[in-house]
């Protein structure tokens, strides 16, 4: 069915201002086969509300991508650009939707190869398995590590079986591991690694046998594996692999030797040995030896018992001063004494011992000072925040407002950490839709009924039993005192009832679900039920706060700012409320977390997160069916630990087949005609506050 042209520049007009471009955007749109003008015309008004440029070439190229690699094709390429626009920005993005080849390269790569994402959990744990500092893994166009991060190919397609590629990530991980626990970047030594790249080839390859030896020492059945990944060793360079081989020998030796062979012909590089950039190395080191000296003596101030004298005028109440001694013989194993008596065992303190031995080999005698008070005041006043985004990353560096969040994966039985990206969005208000006095008009006679309704809760008065004092006999306590006068025991004096107003300390947040399924007369509805609730909500003093929330993928969750707690109900707000239009999809859990954050933040007895949506939760990738179901429902149990009470209320005919798995029995309700939302949603409100 082909698209009415006048329809279609309608739609496209918001977001293409400009007479010719949007002429020109239809035209694109037309121009494509009957059969997938409605696919595109979709995307491009959903990609146009975050970027109308990166629409504009979408549709310039969809017609000859369509022919090519299909609709399946086309939406992986155009998430691909959008993945690229929000870590990298505008121009990368377009240059990926320029090269289409080199996404249709990539795809084949994947498909015969073994991708990251897929292996990166079980590498996880192989690697937090292994001795010394945990390696945070990502993946990246090189592959290296810095200290902290370990980068490993977003796809591994060496060999032909899914085994032998996984075998290659593997040793992959263990060779960018065993630079850090072998001595690669010791801080004694890295400023001697050379830097010009025909000798610091060499010595990366010199470097490699060595820990090739070391990894035969320590962990036999890794080195059968990985000598299954490499050829034999020129003999050029084999009598240099045996004085490598030594126990004895250190990263030193690599650097010496680099030096002496730096112009013969090397050997290509294994396929597991990645990249070295010792000044990436070296910045990242240089701020962990001073953060983690701090931490060390702030962690000791905490564990060493206060002296004897701490109360005396100008004493330092932080063991500030106290001797403390470093044993690492065979039986000490690293343990940290206090003037000759073993400290009590400590987590924090094993971590930080184990990664400053790693980097510098000893335990310089100014990292055993406990801090003193005032620095100890300071480290504890200086407490992380709960925003979880990595601020180091580029695309935090560019985007602020970014949390990431972990979201569960039942597949695997634990969190994947820091996996979705959220970002808080603004909704413009529509001061010239005539919405909000429509609906207020239509519903004159219910809202007059809701507010006397709720004006009751504002002055609700309960029943005290068995009070001391009161306007009226409590009989049964009575009856209870008289039993106790007969059987020899003294008659109570709380034989009385009284009422007590209620005092209402509520915080809600109501989480409206703006999916693209909730477009047409559902939209409608919910629009209809906010401001019914809201003009209602305005009798009473409790403070709540409006969400809406949909996404594209997990690097793309958003939240609309429709109130939040400081604001008025006022009338922007009431514009926000009619500007309301459905997005994309129902990513639930990632906003439950981020949204329980927003309630943490409050200080109220009760606190309530009241969801409005018309389905399950689905995603465009993975994010469906069980997977979606057991992520919301582990976001729901981490929301009551925080003493957030969850309640939904749905219009899905199905939703019985997986809410009370998702919220419980008693904390959902099905609104079997959605006409009656508007009215239903004060009501329940008031259920649940009463």
């Amino acid at each position: 069915m082909t698209i009415d042209r006048e329809t279609l520049q309608q739609q496209l007009e918001p977001y293409f201002f400009n007479g010719s471009t949007l002429d020109e955007v239809a035209g694109f749109i037309l121009a494509v086969e009957c059969r997938w003008q409605q696919f595109v015309s979709d995307w491009v008004l959903s990609v146009a509300r975050t970027q109308p440029e990166i629409a504009y070439q979408f549709a310039s190229q969809a017609a000859g991508a369509l022919q090519r690699i299909g609709r399946e094709g086309c939406e992986a390429w155009l998430q691909s650009a959008l993945d690229v626009y929000f870590e990298q920005g505008l121009a990368a993005a377009i240059e990926t939707l320029e090269n289409l080849e080199q996404f249709i390269a990539e795809q084949r790569k994947k498909s015969r190869g073994l991708e990251f994402d897929r292996i990166r959990g079980v590498m996880q744990h192989f690697l937090q398995g292994l001795n010394g500092r945990l390696l945070q893994l990502e993946s990246g166009e090189q592959v290296l590590t810095d200290s902290e991060k370990l980068l490993l190919p977003a796809v591994i397609d060496h060999f032909a079986s899914e085994t032998e590629n996984f075998a290659c990530y593997k040793a992959t991980a263990v060779h960018q591991w065993a630079q850090c626990w072998y001595g690669t970047w010791r801080a004694d030594s890295i400023a001697r690694i050379p830097r010009e790249q025909p000798m610091l080839r060499t010595f990366h390859y010199l470097e490699t046998l060595r820990l090739n030896a070391c990894l035969e020492c320590d962990y036999p059945g890794l080195a059968r594996q990985l000598k299954n990944l490499q050829g034999e060793t020129p003999a050029v360079w084999q009598a240099l692999e045996a004085e490598l081989s030594d126990p004895a020998s250190t990263v030193l030796d690599s650097i010496r030797l680099s030096a002496e062979h730096w112009d013969k012909p090397r050997p290509a590089p294994f396929v597991y040995q990645g990249e070295l950039d010792p000044d990436r190395v070296q910045k990242v080191l240089e701020a962990r030896l001073k953060r983690e000296k701090k931490q060390l003596r702030l962690a000791l101030a905490r564990l060493a018992p206060a002296q004897p004298d701490a109360d005396k005028p100008g004493a330092d109440h932080a063991a500030g001063g106290r001797k403390f001694d470093f044993c690492n013989d065979q039986d000490a194993n690293g343990e940290i004494e206090l003037e000759g008596n073993p400290m009590p065992r400590d987590d924090e303190v094993e971590a930080l011992v184990t990664s400053i031995m790693q980097d510098l080999g000893e335990m310089p005698p100014d990292y055993l000072a406990a801090a003193g008070s005032g620095e100890y005041q300071a480290g504890l006043e200086a407490q992380p925040g709960e925003h979880v985004a990595d601020e180091t990353s580029p695309a935090a560096q560019r985007d602020k407002t970014a949390f990431l969040y972990d979201e569960w994966d039942c597949t695997r039985g634990a969190h994947r950490k820091r996996w979705c990206a959220l970002r808080e969005r603004n909704i413009e208000p529509d001061y010239d839709s005539t919405f909000v006095a429509d609906t207020l008009h239509k519903y004159r006679g219910h809202i007059k009924s809701l507010r006397r309704g709720f004006e009751a809760l504002r002055d609700e008065y309960r029943v005290l039993k068995k009070q001391p004092d009161g306007e009226n006999l409590d009989f049964d306590a009575l009856v209870e005192a008289i039993a106790d006068v007969r059987s020899g025991m003294e008659m109570t004096s709380r034989i009385y009832r009284k009422a007590h107003r209620v005092d209402r300390d509520i915080a809600l947040i109501l989480m409206v679900d703006m999916s693209g399924s909730t477009k047409g007369w559902i939209n409608v509805v919910q629009r209809e039920a906010l401001i019914l609730l809201t003009e209602a909500l305005s009798s009473l003093d409790d403070r709540y706060a409006i969400y809406g929330f949909s996404g594209n993928t997990r690097k793309r969750c958003e939240v609309y700012r429709i109130k939040t707690f400081e604001e008025t109900y006022d009338q922007e707000v009431r514009a926000r409320i009619a500007a309301i239009e459905p997005q994309d999809y129902t990513r639930m859990g990632v906003t439950i977390r981020h949204l329980s954050h927003l309630l943490d933040e409050i200080d109220a007895r009760t606190k309530l997160l009241i969801t409005l949506s018309d389905g399950k939760p689905d995603d465009y990738d993975t994010y469906h069916g069980e997977y979606g179901i057991e992520d919301t429902r582990m976001a729901l149990f981490e929301a009551r630990q925080r003493g957030i009470h969850p309640f939904c209320i749905t219009i899905d005919e199905e939703a019985r087949d997986y809410l009370p798995h998702m919220y419980g029995d008693s904390s959902y309700v099905l609104i079997d005609n959605v006409d009656k939302l508007p009215y239903r949603i004060s009501e329940i409100y008031r259920s649940l506050t009463s």
